[in-house]
């Protein structure tokens, strides 16, 4: 990637669904059930973002595991990896059609970043929220849980992985080891955090980000699904202990609990140009931030660029 301009994110895609008519709150898939049911609902939802100027789009595998697909799809192995594969096609079905449609010589090719989510949101039981399970969980065993997504988005050709949601530091590093494996891959990493100071788990995000910013295939390193109120002290936290690129991509500000989405959303359109000035090259949004928002962002980078 080039870091001498910025790149804009895409927002949430679960939000997306749900404003079509898809009850996903209580579904253990979340949005990966459609990949199997409606991949063209998921599809237009790419492409609304890129209409709305984001560079780069993060594919539905977010909550995608071939365990979960195995035990609610009743498919075998190769059918849930099959399912993970099209995540990626059908990101890149998106981007070809934007592409075909919009040949402004001033838009780069667009990105597909292959989502990693971590392990606690494949359980269905809010412990991403948390990350507490890397405490029962070896370095080995999370490892091997990863391996099969991880590997299945390389070969289906993801331009990069998005390494996304991570509440533990434990499971950062465990990701940055699988990424050796896949030697000419890169990957950003971006932690959730419950406060200005610390990842959902409770390590310093400081020091999450010093022991993964090591790795030269991690080309940035930030937060992500984090209220944007905690963003500029996380930045100015971590400044000292590396050089590499943000990414920030905060959620609307809203807590989600067992009830759904509980609170007041906040604005983070002002904060932006702050962001930008702390090192932030890559900016978009997360759960409850939509096309209109990326839009948004867009329109800010450009005027401060």
């Amino acid at each position: 990637m080039d870091f001498s301009r910025y790149w804009i994110l895409d927002g949430g895609l679960a939000t997306e669904v749900e404003k079509k008519g898809f009850c996903i709150q209580d579904d253990p898939l979340w949005s990966a059930r459609l990949l199997y049911t409606n991949p063209e609902v998921i599809a237009d939802i790419h492409k609304s973002y890129l209409q709305s100027g984001a560079d780069i789009i993060i594919t539905g595998s977010y909550q995608a595991s071939v365990e979960g697909f195995c035990k609610c799809l009743n498919v075998d192995e190769d059918e849930a990896l099959a399912l993970i594969s099209r995540s990626v096609e059908v990101a890149s079905e998106a981007r070809t059609q934007f592409t075909l449609e919009n040949k402004s010589p001033d838009r780069v090719t667009p990105l597909i970043a292959g989502s990693v989510g971590p392990y606690g949101a494949c359980q269905h039981d809010l412990s991403e929220y948390h990350g507490n399970y890397v405490d029962r969980l070896s370095m080995q065993e999370l490892l091997e849980w990863h391996r099969p997504r991880v590997a299945k988005l390389i070969e289906s050709g993801a331009d990069l992985l998005a390494m996304e949601t991570i509440p533990a530091m434990k499971e950062a590093e465990v990701l940055v080891e699988l990424l050796r494996q896949f030697p000419s891959s890169k990957a950003w990493i971006s932690f959730t955090c419950k406060d200005g100071a610390h990842t959902c788990h409770g390590e310093l995000f400081s020091e999450a980000v010093k022991r993964v910013a090591v790795s030269p295939q991690v080309l940035a390193v930030g937060i992500n699904c984090t209220s944007s109120e905690y963003v500029e002290s996380l930045m100015k936290s971590a400044l000292e202990v590396t050089d590499k690129p943000f990414i920030v991509y905060p959620n609307s500000g809203e807590d989600w609990g067992s009830n759904g989405w509980q609170g007041k959303s906040r604005s983070f359109i002002s904060d932006i140009q702050k962001w930008i000035s702390l090192g932030a090259k890559i900016l978009g949004g997360c759960c409850r931030v939509g096309p209109g928002e990326i839009h948004k962002i867009k329109e800010t980078v450009v005027s401060f660029q």
